[in-house]
């Protein structure tokens, strides 16, 4: 959808565990020959969580972000938790986001958008319309995922993909002679994937509670190849929704930051016609970070230079549903 909303980033920051687990440590937990991870999954190593939790690496991350905007905790009107995996069913991440941060008695309102892999997307459109509004004037969205708990090694393909990490922004509103904006954003959900990537634990469905519980629903579960057909299926037409000419080239944008799926879902990228020097890839050295994969490429994108004032940026993702989503705008 072709849309301008004067959404401008003015700050932005990452947290990485410490730990680094190469991918020989885990062919040798998953009982795979070396080096088959990083052919089959294109991750030579990731970062994963020693004693931290969700909240705390986000506030981390935050705290870079607002330092960057030139701003303190304080000055915010909202935080977002936009993370595909919670720290605890309740409270929402968000407030314990908010509390992290110093600001447990601020009265700040927190709030979570979670839709999986694409919950930063979804956010930033969210964000974008509150400042359009004028409801608010300062929101920090903030991905944390923390996957490396539950993984099932006996699955070694969705296994070794994941990594933890965390990254955030500061959003603004735009001034009027700002060129920072989104232009377009798109989402389209397919139920009939939603079995092909899920947890299926955690709720009220397979509560601990209930007669026959099985553990393993508590870990994640993924059937790549299904959701490579299934996305095959509608990328292209999603593609011409989002941005018309996105599935034959970049037209003009500058810049893509993909969700780091895995290796065979970026090579999936290169039929599209985009050159492969335009495409930011950080799956080598962080793995799959669920939600925080677009944000913590980004911020590799910023940091390094790659991406510069008035570029145009295109963020884009599949997710557990199964859905698609994707934002293009000026940065």
């Amino acid at each position: 959808m072709n849309l301008t909303l004067p959404l401008k980033i003015a700050g932005i920051g990452r947290y990485l565990p410490s730990r680094v687990v190469p991918s020989s440590e885990l062919e040798s937990q998953c009982g795979v020959p070396e080096g088959w991870v990083e052919h089959r999954n294109g991750v030579r190593e990731r970062r994963w969580v020693t004693t931290e939790t969700s909240s705390f690496m986000a506030a981390q991350a935050a705290l870079e972000a607002l330092a960057d905007a030139g701003l303190e905790p304080g000055e915010l009107d909202l935080v977002i938790n936009a993370s595909g995996t919670a720290e605890q069913a309740i409270p929402d991440t968000g407030a314990l986001i908010q509390r992290e941060l110093g600001l447990g008695r601020s009265g700040i309102p927190a709030m979570s958008v979670h839709t999986t892999c694409l919950s930063f997307i979804t956010a930033l459109e969210v964000a974008a319309h509150f400042l359009f509004s004028g409801r608010f004037g300062r929101i920090l969205v903030a991905s944390s995922d923390i996957s490396s708990c539950g993984i099932d090694l006996k699955q070694p393909e969705s296994a070794s993909l994941v990594g933890d990490a965390a990254a955030a922004v500061v959003v603004t509103r735009a001034d009027a002679d700002d060129r920072s904006r989104i232009c377009n954003v798109h989402f389209r959900t397919f139920g009939d994937g939603a079995c092909l990537t899920s947890i299926m634990g955690g709720g009220s469905a397979r509560h601990p509670h209930k007669p026959g519980h099985d553990p393993g629903d508590d870990l994640f579960r993924m059937d790549g190849p299904a959701v490579l057909r299934m996305v095959r299926q509608f990328d292209e037409g999603f593609l011409e929704e989002l941005y018309p000419g996105l599935s034959k080239s970049l037209v003009d944008i500058d810049l893509v930051v993909p969700h780091q799926s895995s290796r065979v879902g970026l090579q999936l990228l290169q039929r599209y016609g985009w050159p492969a020097e335009a495409v930011l890839q950080t799956l080598g050295e962080l793995g799959n970070c669920v939600a925080a994969s677009i944000p913590a490429t980004l911020y590799e994108a910023v940091r390094s230079g790659r991406l510069k004032r008035g570029d145009k940026v295109l963020l884009v993702g599949t997710g557990a549903g199964l859905s698609l989503g994707g934002l293009v705008m000026v940065y």
